[in-house]
């Protein structure tokens, strides 16, 4: 069996967090199997330096700075991409934030933020890409959760929350656009050493979770940018609905 180098060769991907860690990861290599690739974060300089690696190797990026809490520039994410780069065929909804703290002395605006970045961001994406999918006779929406997502831990409640959230309007939505040609895929990544985890509010639960990074052999970006390629460059009828992704060390 001989496999194709590049896969998505013609097709459009919109990465969002694609500043940094996973989502910097993943839009290499889509761009990599052969897709144009726009990237989506707040942090446009970052975007930029994914963009300059991307067409560094030959490929096609447009980077487009974006606030996935605001819907206005959500909806400006994608239709840009659609008008500069001619379509869209593949979206990755990456950003999110990791807010852990004890339900007692949480911050609400904490609980709020991660409800909009990691849940209504998404929602709002997949809504605004869906009728240009459905136009075209076809797309694949993966969005990353986590293992948070099937696992409720102390001290995540509200992270757990917008997982568990998101794997269930991930799974409505897919039995919503069978008929439209339409896959999705849920990413649910064990411990993966990112700056996810240098955003924790909570000094000693970061610190807990740095120690927790280092004590074990944890995935990198490019592991889970794998698994993502993988999905989504399988044939049209197959749909690869779920991932979870554990280091091997990784007992929980």
């Amino acid at each position: 069996m001989v496999f194709d180098s590049q896969p998505l060769d013609g097709q459009v991907a919109i990465v969002t967090g694609a500043s940094s860690g996973i989502g910097a990861a993943t839009a290499e290599a889509l761009a990599e199997a052969g897709a144009s690739v726009a990237v989506a974060a707040r942090r446009e300089e970052r975007l930029a330096a994914v963009a300059e690696r991307i067409e560094a190797d030959g490929g096609e990026a447009l980077v487009v700075p974006t606030d996935v809490t605001e819907e206005s520039d959500v909806e400006h994410l994608i239709e840009t991409t659609t008008a500069e780069l001619g379509g869209l065929d593949v979206l990755v909804n990456n950003a999110g934030v990791m807010l852990l703290e004890a339900v007692a002395d949480a911050d609400t605006d904490d609980w709020r933020q991660m409800v909009e970045v990691n849940l209504l961001g998404p929602m709002t994406a997949m809504q605004t890409a869906l009728p240009i999918m459905q136009e075209s006779g076809g797309g694949h929406i993966v969005n990353v959760s986590s293992v948070a997502g099937r696992q409720a831990t102390a001290t995540a409640s509200g992270y757990n929350a917008t997982k568990f959230g998101i794997n269930g309007f991930t799974e409505a939505f897919r039995q919503e656009v069978t008929d439209h040609g339409v896959r999705t895929t849920l990413i649910e990544p064990g411990l993966v050493d990112t700056e996810l985890q240098e955003h924790i509010p909570d000094e000693e639960l970061q610190a807990e979770t740095e120690e927790w990074v280092a004590s074990l052999e944890a995935l990198t970006p490019e592991d889970i940018a794998r698994s993502i390629r993988f999905a989504v460059t399988q044939p049209a009828h197959v749909s690869v609905n779920e991932l979870m992704i554990r280091p091997t060390q990784q007992e929980m």
